[in-house]
């Protein structure tokens, strides 16, 4: 008799969870699920820690299990007893329990300062019964049955990301917001292997770029702490999830700031030269407050159209990049042809400097808040660097729109042989000895002399031969160029209407 294979705990709990959430939002029960999640990895963290203290053998005789030095001295958060997980647990089934978990909440903040704003207070809120909360505790209660708790730490920390994507399905569009499909952050990292140095990403979400990251430098039998990360999120619901992502990881979040004013206005890390930028920023952000910052110093390469950040974000990494830095980012399919606003002269200029060292064409519904075409861009600072070869007049263009797989109607994702045919690709592409060919409908080498012909245009299409009709016209990305620009002509003729009134006042004077 044939036995259905078991599904994997993340999913059963996702299920079980689903059917918890009832008439409650998806967005507002995001917070409610993460923030057991997170309390319980930390609940978990310390009572394993307490236990050895307590215990008193070798390196812990004579220690106080109650001493919060003793946890900081082992970068462990300290859990006041009335939020400890069994504590709630002891209480899951009492009407109150929503009002008891809001201040577990509040006590572990005024015990961690790191973790102070950070943490939800959404559980005595009148919409989540509290029936449902109670299951919902004993369900986390689960997650780590049967293991070893220094393993439940690692499965916490896969259920955390698994849920932060299954809620970005979820809420679709608004999802997008706070969640890069783990896919595309799988071969951003990917392609640029940062083993060691800092990370930086300026827009960063919920922190799967430097989860990403870390996961990658452990796979390689690397030193996590090898790698030191810096970010920054406009978004502080979203910036908050960031905050748990790293601690349930164990990754110092200590650089990784909110700051409602957004990284152009308020740069937070001004001075910070990145070895390895990766991000996922806005497309074609259009509220970007551009016309607040036309002798910004980060220009180098043109001046940013007001009606359109994406040349604005591109100049911005290269800004933090070191002198051997590399970036990888994802932007809208347009930015490779717009000649928009003096957007082909800064891609003009990007080019001659000899920074643009890979181009990736992204297949369709791999995001969930934008139907866009999608592409990413890796520049380099030094294309003549020691670890590679010098590809100084070279360009890669890949294009890896006939990838992935769907998930559901709406939502591809690439698999991992997918990944690994990109990074190979390019990895052969850039090393001293790599056996790189030519591909044609996948990959070419093309000299800066043939971009020239090509007058700058990067669509990767182009290069290795593939039909780029979709490239050459897309009907969102055109309406938001003409958007822009139309919003840019009303603020033009506001300007001079305002200087018309202002010279016949002075004229009536």
């Amino acid at each position: 008799m044939k036995t259905e294979p078991t599904e994997p705990i993340e999913k059963q709990l996702w299920k079980a969870a689903d059917k918890l959430r009832k008439n409650i939002d998806a967005a507002e029960y995001k917070h409610i699920v993460l923030g057991l999640i997170f309390l319980k990895y930390i609940s978990d963290a310390f009572e394993e820690l307490h236990d050895k203290l307590k215990s008193g053998k070798g390196e812990y005789k004579g220690a106080d299990p109650e001493d919060k030095d003793e946890y900081k001295a082992e970068n462990v958060f300290f859990v006041p007893p009335t939020a400890r997980w069994s504590f709630l647990k002891s209480h899951a089934k009492q009407p109150t329990i929503g009002k008891t978990v809001d201040e577990s909440m509040d006590a572990i903040e005024r015990e961690n300062p790191s973790l102070r704003d950070v943490l939800p207070k959404v559980f005595a809120r009148g919409n989540l019964d509290p029936t449902n909360l109670g299951g919902l505790i004993d369900l986390v209660s689960n997650i780590a049955l049967g293991d070893a708790k220094a393993r439940s730490a690692d499965l916490l920390g896969h259920v955390f990301e698994y849920f932060l994507g299954e809620f970005a399905l979820t809420e679709g569009k608004k999802g997008g917001q706070f969640y890069t499909p783990r896919s595309v952050v799988e071969l951003l990292v990917e392609m640029l292997e940062p083993h060691k140095g800092r990370v930086f990403d300026p827009c960063c979400g919920s922190g799967g770029m430097f989860v990403q990251s870390e996961k990658f430098v452990a796979s390689h039998q690397g030193k996590t702490n090898d790698i030191s990360i810096f970010g920054q999120e406009s978004n502080q619901t979203t910036w908050r999830l960031a905050k748990m992502n790293l601690a349930i990881r164990s990754l110092d979040s200590s650089q990784v700031r909110w700051n409602n004013e957004g990284s152009f206005l308020n740069d937070t890390h001004k001075d910070l030269k990145a070895d390895f930028v990766i991000a996922n920023p806005p497309f074609n952000d259009s509220d970007w407050s551009g016309d607040l910052l036309r002798k910004d110093g980060r220009w180098k390469y043109g001046m940013p159209p007001t009606g359109n950040a994406n040349y604005a974000w591109i100049q911005h990494f290269l800004y933090h990049l070191s002198p051997s830095g590399i970036a990888g980012f994802v932007l809208a399919k347009g930015s490779l042809t717009s000649k928009t606003s003096g957007e082909g002269e800064i891609r003009k200029a990007l080019i001659e400097a000899r920074l643009v060292d890979c181009i990736i064409n992204l297949p369709a519904k791999l995001f969930l808040n934008t139907q866009i075409p999608a592409c990413l861009w890796f520049l380099s600072r030094n294309k003549a660097n020691g670890g590679f070869r010098n590809r100084t007049d070279e360009i890669l263009f890949i294009d890896a729109r006939n990838e992935g797989h769907l998930i559901n109607r709406r939502t591809k994702e690439l698999s991992a042989e997918d990944i690994q045919k990109i990074v190979g690709t390019y990895h052969a592409w850039r090393k001293p000895k790599g056996k790189y060919e030519d591909i044609k409908g996948f990959c070419n080498s093309a000299s800066i002399e043939r971009v020239r012909e090509l007058d700058y245009v990067l669509t990767p299409g182009r290069y290795v031969g593939l039909p780029d009709d979709e490239d050459d016209f897309d009907f969102n990305e055109r309406f938001t160029k003409l958007k822009a620009e139309f919003e840019e002509q009303l603020k033009e003729e506001e300007r001079l209407n305002k200087a018309i009134l202002e010279n016949l006042k002075r004229v009536k004077a």
